[in-house]
């Protein structure tokens, strides 16, 4: 079961966004990772922190590869829509939701602004397949999963994000 929310551990992911935000500026195309994103609070979050300290053109390049191992149902739907119920937002920082939310369809629900979505890219994967999604990413990013897995299962799927990485990049679990 998936508990999760924005801006969740946000210390941690300021501290992440701020040590990566020298190596990506001398990148063309910067990517970043998150597997297992549930429903996809934490990959918003991310790209909003990194909407707000970035230039636009830089932002613009970045791409970030949402993975989970869930492929439908509610968490694919929400992640893909970017619409989340109000009373969920209550914890965003000030100011954040009436910058990067705008009212959804559905009645007591917003939607992230397009120049936040427009980075994020959702797709199933299953960490136990071992392979990874791609290679030269700047992070990658998988909290909180890990702990589901047996030990072998663990080694694996670090190798398997350590293959993923660019050099310099940085893995954060």
């Amino acid at each position: 079961m998936a508990f999760t929310f924005f801006f969740r551990d946000q210390q941690v992911l300021e501290r992440v966004v701020e040590h990566l935000l020298p190596v990506l500026s001398g990148r063309s195309h910067p990517r970043v990772w998150d597997a297992g994103v549930a429903m996809g609070q934490e990959p918003y979050t991310l790209s909003i922190m990194f909407a707000e300290r970035m230039g636009h053109f830089a932002f613009k390049n970045l791409r970030i590869d949402a993975t989970d191992v869930e492929s439908s149902g509610q968490f694919a739907r929400m992640i893909e829509t970017a619409e989340y119920p109000k009373d969920e937002l209550e914890r965003v920082p000030g100011g954040i939701v009436e910058k990067y939310f705008e009212p959804a369809d559905k009645p007591g629900y917003l939607r992230v602004i397009d120049t936040i979505r427009r980075p994020v890219a959702y797709q199933r994967h299953d960490l136990l397949s071992f392979q990874e999604i791609g290679q030269g990413y700047s992070l990658v990013l998988c909290k909180n999963v890990l702990l589901h897995f047996l030990p072998p299962e663990r080694i694996e799927v670090l190798r398997m994000f350590h293959r993923a990485l660019a050099p310099g990049g940085l893995l954060r679990h």
